[in-house]
């Protein structure tokens, strides 16, 4: 008999096998689909590398670090800052702190006022200093009322903060908790903002070696010891970890499992032969209008992401209004030509990706850390029971790991 069953093979998943198998505890994952990953996948379309809606990885996160080979996955980073586009033109906003010269022009482009410039640095000062739990622990708002609060102006909150913190969030609006900002922020600010060489997908594929995974059987029902599969068969255990989505481990649980809202996505890829920006840099769209949040060239980050020949464009759209795939890419190539004009008619379209449950949406109050193990006796991770991030589907795993070889 296995000890441990593992239902679902995304990050939390694969990060609770791990530990498990690594006490010496035998573990199996069983997978509905047909690979590693969860929400965390890359497809290949036509030589490109296209990760299921535009995604980075913080190196400074600390559950990452402690179970990831960072050299193995050949990080490409991003440049620190962004350019912005606003009034019909691009500024560069830069970290002062790593791009010191590009810090100092930065202090003197429009976008917002110095004293804002100034903010930025006092707030990355102070979280250098605060601990992630002070952070979790501290006073919640939403993310507008925190900056509002510490000063920023509303220009500078809707040039650079919404468009930005949007992208990460997929909440333009900046409802989500001002504790998962406040984390993201100090994240940012103590490491780069990287992707792997030839896709996100490699952090989970890294994750999954030499953990025993059944792929594409689907799970019908759980209890505290037993999986039940959709063609009828039962595999016995001592422990079952349900590492699936909120609404699949609320089905799997008659409810003891709450289902939090969701945020969704659209990521559109194009190809075409020159980049509309040869730097690996975010580039962001402060105007009040547009169905633009956001764009990079993912070949400028890493090369192996298209053929050589080519270069791949990654756009964000968080609202699509009604429009289907067909008319949001003409409006969304309608929309860069008025940035980088006649050669957008040189960009393909590659794949669009609907993404309706992207991110739950972690608004005050929200805990963040909530229980790993329900009244049912089965164990439970996922980045909605800790922090919507990479780093919190690997604590969330990591967690229930612990609390189960107590059990044991």
């Amino acid at each position: 008999m296995t000890d441990v069953i593992v239902v679902g093979a995304g990050l939390a998943g694969l990060c609770c096998a791990k530990y498990l198998k690594k006490a010496g505890v035998s573990c199996r994952l069983i997978e509905a689909s047909d690979d590693v990953g969860g929400r965390v996948r890359t497809d290949l379309v036509d030589g490109f590398k296209l990760d299921r809606g535009f995604q980075v990885f913080l190196t400074a996160y600390p559950e990452a670090r402690k179970i990831l080979d960072y050299e193995r996955l050949h990080l490409r980073t991003f440049y620190p800052g962004a350019l912005i586009r606003q009034g019909g033109m691009f500024h560069r906003l830069a970290d002062p702190f790593r791009r010191v010269i590009d810090g100092l022009a930065t202090a003197f482009s429009p976008l917002g006022s110095f004293l804002d410039k100034l903010k930025v640095a006092e707030l990355r000062v102070k979280l250098e200093f605060t601990s992630l739990e002070q952070i979790f622990r501290a006073p919640e708002s939403t993310t507008a009322q925190f900056l509002a609060k510490q000063g920023f102006s509303e220009d500078f909150i809707n040039s650079f903060f919404r468009p930005f913190f949007g992208g990460v969030f997929l909440d333009r609006n900046l409802n989500t908790s001002s504790r998962q900002f406040e984390f993201v922020y100090k994240m940012m600010a103590s490491g780069d903002i990287a992707l792997p060489a030839t896709g996100m997908q490699q952090i989970p594929l890294q994750l999954a070696e030499g953990l025993d995974i059944t792929f594409n059987r689907p799970v019908k029902a759980v209890t505290r010891d037993t999986v039940t599969l959709t063609d009828g068969q039962q595999i016995k255990c001592k422990a079952v970890v349900l590492a699936v989505d909120a609404a699949q481990a609320a089905a799997l649980t008659n409810g003891e499992v709450a289902v939090p809202k969701w945020r969704s996505v659209v990521c559109i890829y194009f190809a075409m032969p020159t980049p509309p920006t040869p730097e690996p840099i975010l580039v962001l769209n402060g105007e009040k209008d547009g169905l633009v949040n956001n764009l990079a060239v993912l070949s400028a980050v890493s090369s192996e992401y298209a053929p050589a020949d080519s270069s791949l464009v990654s756009v964000t759209v968080l609202d699509a209004r009604g429009l289907g795939d067909a008319e949001l890419q003409r409006a969304v190539l309608d929309e860069m030509r008025k940035w980088y004009g006649a050669v957008v008619d040189t960009w393909r379209h590659l794949r669009t990706y609907r993404i309706t449950q992207a991110l739950p949406a972690q608004e005050p109050p929200w805990s963040f850390e909530q229980p790993a193990r329900l009244d049912s006796g089965i164990y439970v991770c996922g980045d909605y029971r800790e922090n919507a991030s990479i780093n919190g589907a690997m604590a969330s795993g990591r967690r229930a790991a612990e609390l189960l070889l107590k059990s044991l």
